[in-house]
């Protein structure tokens, strides 16, 4: 069984189904969830997605990026990522909104008839014995059911009603960052309702930018094949949500290019949101398993809140087939707890935590001293090296 209907529990619940396991998913929502979140899936979780039967049409519906790039606030290149150099490589870097990532795993999830999905069933209550383990969802109407399983699975998010029930509402270890991360999808909004996406090209703007400023940082990435850009920018502290969304026009005018106003362009979806970087103390309590945001969080600046929940997924589908199959015993979700839980602490944490804060350095005038800048400098000069450097990313 596996809490939460995302992305995490969608593609997990699609490699056990591809290996024979019956799958039943609840989700407190009615369906996926639209709101602008990640949408850059790096090779290992294009590898997830292959094992999930699902990378050819995330291809198809997406796109590969070629250039990534930290600019200062005047659109100067400090240095890049050029993902051309892996254009061969089936397990390139894809692009796709989650949203649409979503509607796209229940179709393929429709196909199989050992995976069943309840909408609109919240978790209130767990409970395991020595042979299974029981959630009992409470239904829109207000009537519960009790679901019971051989194992169940926490992909249910950031506020994770499993991680809740097994830790405590509170014990979630780790950090709240100060400032606020403002997702917005922007198009450039034209006479007639024609809409035309904003034009960051002619800024000369590659697929994905970091720009780097002590106050107005921001990152702009297209995220569809025809256009819609993504741009998430840094919030000053101690702001409500309801103040960020007013600031908003201001903050277009004065960081992007070209210092659109409101009659250039049109904001699709805009959501505030705190930033975090934490690890539950464990991601396996007996017959509950954690995964994804319900195990671990990390602010969204490098993708790696996204791809390592994919590949939580994907470990534990090959633990989970494992175990229903004989082949290993139960202890192999303790190594499941163990090496995920080591990849946060050891990888994904500080990683992620330094991509943050290359944002908005105290001082600009000491940009290059970054170690990372210095090495992505050596290799733009050096199309073996910039390879292995994209390469790396396959150790997650």
């Amino acid at each position: 069984m596996i809490v939460g209907a995302g992305p995490a529990g969608l593609v997990l619940a699609l490699q056990l189904a591809r290996g024979g396991v019956e799958v039943v998913l609840l989700d407190m929502g009615k369906t996926v969830d639209y709101r602008p979140r990640a949408a850059h899936y790096a090779s290992p979780a294009a590898l997830e997605l292959q094992k999930a039967g699902v990378l050819d049409d995330v291809k198809a519906r997406g796109f590969q990026p070629d250039q990534f790039c930290w600019r200062r606030f005047n659109g100067e290149w400090i240095v890049g990522i050029d993902n051309r150099v892996v254009k061969d490589d089936p397990l390139r870097m894809v692009v796709l909104p989650l949203g649409m990532l979503g509607e796209l795993l229940l179709e393929h999830a429709a196909k199989y008839p050992n995976i069943t999905i309840h909408w609109s069933h919240e978790v209130v209550a767990i409970d395991q014995d020595d042979n299974n383990a029981r959630a009992v969802a409470r239904r829109e109407e207000g009537s519960e059911r009790t679901f019971e399983g051989d194992y169940v699975v926490g992909c249910d998010g950031a506020n994770s009603k499993v991680r809740r029930a097994l830790f405590g509402d509170w014990n979630y270890p780790g950090k709240t960052w100060d400032e606020w991360v403002v997702a917005t999808n922007v198009l450039r909004f034209c006479v007639a309702l024609i809409q035309v996406y904003y034009p960051f090209e002619k800024f000369g703007y590659v697929d994905s930018n970091f720009i780097i400023d002590p106050e107005h940082w921001y990152m702009a990435a297209k995220i569809t094949n025809d256009g819609l850009w993504r741009v998430s920018y840094g919030e000053l502290p101690g702001l409500t949500p309801e103040e960020i969304i007013k600031r908003q026009p201001w903050k277009y005018q004065t960081m992007l290019p070209g210092n659109p106003t409101e009659k250039d362009y049109k904001l699709v979806n805009v959501s505030p949101y705190k930033m975090h970087q934490r690890c539950a103390d464990r991601f396996r309590i007996g017959r509950f398993l954690l995964a994804a945001d319900a195990a671990h969080l990390c602010n969204p600046f490098g993708g790696l809140g996204l791809t390592g929940g994919m590949v939580d997924a994907g470990n534990l589908a090959d633990c989970l087939i494992g175990v229903s199959n004989g082949w290993v015993d139960e202890s192999i979700l303790d190594k499941y707890d163990e090496i995920r839980r080591k990849m946060w602490h050891e990888t994904i944490d500080p990683i992620s935590s330094a991509n943050l804060q290359r944002m908005h350095p105290p001082n600009l005038d000491h940009v290059m001293e970054d170690p990372f800048f210095k090495e992505l400098a050596k290799a733009e000069k050096d199309p073996e090296y910039m390879k292995e450097m994209v390469n790396v990313s396959l150790l997650l």
